[in-house]
């Protein structure tokens, strides 16, 4: 049984291929993440998410480290198979949710583009 997410932690939860799962981004994500995009500390970090502008890979990344931060074993190739409700605008939240819970001036921010969501940061 799965507990529920913590938020004072960094924790969320998010839904995905039908299960609820917690999410965070631990000191190893980081540690991951810095090192996946080549930055050289957590402000290089925030500075990379807060452009708004996300790749679809980065969002594998981003949801993969969070997952197993959260204590899912699952690689990147397992996230990017799964699916969620609202497709890529549902992995926006995710990624935008997980950023906000680990950085916390970090959300979602309105594109010009329909009013879709897009994840920015403010270091």
């Amino acid at each position: 049984m799965i507990g529920y997410a913590n938020r004072r932690r960094g924790e969320i939860e998010a839904v995905l291929d039908g299960q609820r799962r917690i999410l965070c981004l631990t000191l190893g994500a980081l540690a991951e993440l810095e090192a996946a995009f080549s930055v050289g500390d957590l402000s290089g970090l925030a500075e990379r998410f807060s452009s708004g502008r996300l790749r679809a890979g980065d969002m594998i990344r981003l949801i993969g480290a969070g997952l197993r931060g959260g204590g899912n074993l699952l690689a990147d190739e397992d996230v990017a198979a799964m699916s969620i409700d609202g497709g890529v605008a549902g992995y926006a939240r995710i990624v935008g949710d997980l950023l906000e819970a680990t950085f916390g001036g970090v959300g979602a921010a309105e594109t010009a583009n329909g009013g879709e969501k897009a994840v920015a940061a403010n270091p």
